[in-house]
């Protein structure tokens, strides 16, 4: 464990009796997993049966034992086993991630090193550094099956899904979950490890179903996770981006693309922006969060990868004439963030691509939007911005930026965000309460007065409803942008609200905004590893902070390479791994294994098979036209010239209203000029309750902000990450960058090289190690962007 963060003042680490050491015993006969909590107050013991090849049996001790009578306790184990084998260490650990079972023996995925990575209001942040997986079943007992190539050929698939990059945890905080509903989540005994951004939960079902609780697993969040503490003026908070991807209809780039049957899109992924002002111990801490969302395209539309074409045609299929599938998704979105959402689709229009691939797709998408707004009350429409954002930074990199900050204030208003004073450890108990399903520990303690009751107790002033879902074609590149635009505005919101005095708004000159744009490309370069092969091009990001060279271009163009090839020759691997993890796939004795199965049969769910159905992608062959386009084409253009006078349900006119006859922000706004955004004194809203949860009022008029980037400030800024507030408990790198470990090394270096080319590339016997030549000029003379 890392030493305690090296700034004053702090908000007091919470004290509460969770396991959160252990150590693992051997038997002949069975294995002793003994827990303890962080002080050593108590110890637990649970037994898992080491003599039954086919079945898990756990057994838990329910006694609370001190540390001298596990002393005891463990003299006697070694003394009773010492003519049976022994009494054996194997190991220790931090949590068990699960159990699986592949064709015979079950295995035991354990946490054996943990790093520190952050503390959100006094909870500590977790990510594993090391794992291990550690086979049930004494070797005396297991058959040939055990030891079969199918068997080893699926430990070694599992190890593709590498733990130690981007999986976090927390023992007493609900990382699963945004600020907003750890807070004000008054439910209890819920099966919170069940949810969509837990990615073991098919691991852990089967230990949470005979134990009944959850206090010897931990509930991991797959994504990005990073914490940075900032000095402005003298005034100290501390920002955090937290991105959870969705463990529904999970993948690769083209063998997960769009929506399933029942509403659920890949690449999903929730990014929470948190900001908290650092006060002295015993103080309530200020802290305001802001979500947004980034997901595929919801229809039924796809692309095979493809060999000899890296930018394959869109397939759309239309079988869903209703497009009942679209309507789940965003009513999911309904219930999950509030009635307002805000749609920023980034996709290409005619005029901005010279061959019509994204162009089909955006006019689908918008038609869809029409027909889901008509059965549906002005409050609940949806808020639909098409804003071609290539075609806008081929104009500039600032005016396409400023674009993007006008839409992300638009959203901030409609939205608002959540806004609280909160006391250090809150809803501690909570978690603790839901360990338990059905017979939760009672406090031993007196209960507590009602004073102490409400000292407990965060105090809500502001509520996020609804979201901002922001796409592109892959909801990589220009997505990672566009959600940066929107984290700005926010932080400066953020900012204002907490009463950090100072500059009032944050601009590009602005070392936080800086700072801020170096958190999101990480976020960005961490998400499309785990979902393109590559980390994301660059050239947005670098034109906006004027470094755009000849380095550059090269490195977007090996990105531009890593990712083709990732997606063409590693992306099946992968899949099935993903597959695997996540219970998607179940082998089984007798059954076809799962690289024996086609690309349809891996993704398809058939009746009597062993895979998991709801979350395969519909059958979507290649008997459709390349070219396939919606069958009545619609000018973009057109409509907004045509529709001059904006909806007033929309977003100050530049959004969709709910009839969506102006459905199309694709006009220049009064000005491109990045330092003439105009500030609105008078566009406070009145107060609305919050969706997110119930019982709780937003009362945002004292304390909304009204300014986006736009005036430069110098002032004295310090900006120190977590890896320096925290001595790790590991020598690992604190870095992620993938979640597999299988690259191809010739890519790999290739992704690093600084070296240099000129451009046309003739000739030459080298030009990419490991690939022909003929491929090598493709590379150079083919587009990055």
């Amino acid at each position: 464990m890392g030493s305690e963060p090296r700034f004053e003042p702090r908000p007091e680490l919470i004290d509460l009796p969770v396991l959160q050491k252990f150590k693992l015993y051997a038997t002949p006969s069975n294995f002793y997993l003994i827990g303890r909590d962080e002080n050593k107050s108590f110890r637990r013991i649970l037994k898992i049966d080491r003599r039954d090849q086919n079945e898990l049996n756990l057994f838990e001790d329910p006694t609370r034992y001190t540390k001298e009578e596990m002393r005891e306790l463990k003299r006697r184990m070694i003394v009773g086993n010492e003519e049976s084998g022994g009494f054996k260490a194997i190991t220790t650990c931090y949590g068990i991630i699960g159990f699986v079972r592949f064709l015979e023996p079950y295995y035991m995925l354990v946490i054996t090193k943990r790093k520190k990575v952050g503390e959100i209001c006094g909870h500590t942040v977790y990510g594993i550094a090391e794992s291990q997986m550690i086979a049930i079943p004494h070797p005396s007992i297991q058959t040939k099956v055990a030891k079969s190539e199918a068997e080893q050929r699926y430990k070694k698939l599992l190890s593709v899904v590498d733990l130690s990059k981007n999986f976090y945890f927390s023992y007493t905080y609900h990382l699963m979950y945004c600020l907003q509903k750890n807070i004000g989540n008054t439910e209890r005994g819920n099966a919170h490890d069940n949810t969509m951004f837990v990615w073991n939960s098919f691991l852990t079902r089967e230990i949470r179903k005979i134990l009944q609780n959850s206090i010897w697993t931990v509930a991991l969040v797959y994504g990005f996770f990073q914490q940075t503490k900032c000095s402005v003026s003298g005034e100290d908070f501390v920002f955090t981006i937290i991105a959870r991807r969705s463990r529904h209809y999970a993948g690769t780039r083209y063998l997960r693309r769009g929506v399933n049957d029942i509403g659920r899109v890949a690449n999903d992924v929730e990014t929470e922006q948190i900001v908290s002002k650092v006060v002295p111990a015993g103080q309530k801490i200020p802290i305001t969060s802001v979500v947004q969302i980034r997901g595929s395209i919801p229809l039924f539309w796809s692309q095979e990868a493809s060999v000899f074409n890296p930018q394959p045609e869109i397939i759309l299929n239309k079988k869903d004439a209703n497009y009942v599938a679209t309507q789940h998704h965003f009513e999911n979105l309904r219930q999950r963030y509030g009635s307002r959402i805000i749609i920023l689709n980034l996709l290409k229009t005619e005029t901005g691509e010279k061959k019509h691939r994204e162009t089909s797709l955006r006019a689908e998408f918008a038609k869809t939007i029409r027909f889901i707004n008509k059965g549906m009350d002005k409050e609940n429409r949806l808020k639909a911005i098409h804003f071609d954002l290539s075609k806008h930074y081929k104009k500039g990199a600032d005016g396409a930026f400023n674009h993007l900050c006008i839409f992300a204030r638009k959203a901030l208003e409609l939205t608002d965000l959540f806004y609280c004073k909160a006391p250090s450890g809150v809803g501690a108990e909570g978690v603790i309460y839901d360990s338990f399903f059905n017979n939760p520990i009672p406090n031993q303690d007196e209960e507590a007065s009602s004073p102490d009751k409400e000292a407990l107790k965060a105090d809500i002033f502001m509520l996020q409803n609804g979201v901002l879902r922001t796409n592109c074609i892959d909801c990589l590149d220009r997505t990672n942008f566009a959600q940066y635009a929107h984290g700005l505005v926010a932080l400066g919101h953020q900012l204002r609200t907490l009463g950090i005095s100072g500059p009032p708004v944050v601009d590009l000159n602005n070392p936080l905004a800086i700072e801020l744009m170096d958190a999101y490309q990480k976020m960005g370069n961490t998400l499309a590893l785990q979902y393109g092969g590559s980390e994301a091009h660059s050239k947005m990001f670098c034109d906006l902070r004027g470094n755009w060279n000849m380095v550059m271009r090269q490195r977007d163009i090996f990105t531009a390479v890593r990712r083709y090839y990732s997606n063409a020759y590693q992306d099946s691997d992968k899949q099935n791994a993903i597959n695997v993890f996540l219970g998607h796939f179940r082998p089984r004795l007798g059954k076809p294994a799962l690289w024996e199965l086609d690309s349809d049969q891996h993704n398809i769910g058939r009746s009597g098979s062993n895979l998991d159905i709801e979350n395969m992608r519909p059958l979507i062959r290649r008997s459709f036209s390349d070219n396939i386009l919606m069958d009545c084409d619609l000018n973009l253009e057109e409509l907004v010239r045509e529709n001059s006078q904006p909806s007033y349900e929309g977003l100050n006119g530049g959004v969709s209203g709910t009839n969506l006859e102006f459905p199309f922000y694709e006009t220049e706004p009064a000005s491109l000029s990045f330092l003439s955004v105009m500030r609105n004194e008078d566009l406070l809203r009145e107060t609305r309750s919050g969706q997110m949860f119930e019982g709780s009022s937003s009362n945002s008029d004292s304390h909304r902000p009204n300014d986006i980037p736009g005036f430069a400030h110098s002032y004295a800024t310090k900006f120190t990450p977590a890896e320096e507030i925290f001595e790790r408990g590991s020598s690992k790198s604190v870095s992620s960058d993938n979640l597999f470990t299988d690259l191809d090394e010739s890519v790999t270096s290739l992704t690093n090289t600084n070296s240099s080319f000129d451009f046309p590339i003739t000739g030459g016997s080298d030009l990419l190690p490991g690939f022909s030549n003929d491929f090598a000029r493709w590379v150079f003379s083919a587009r990055a962007w």
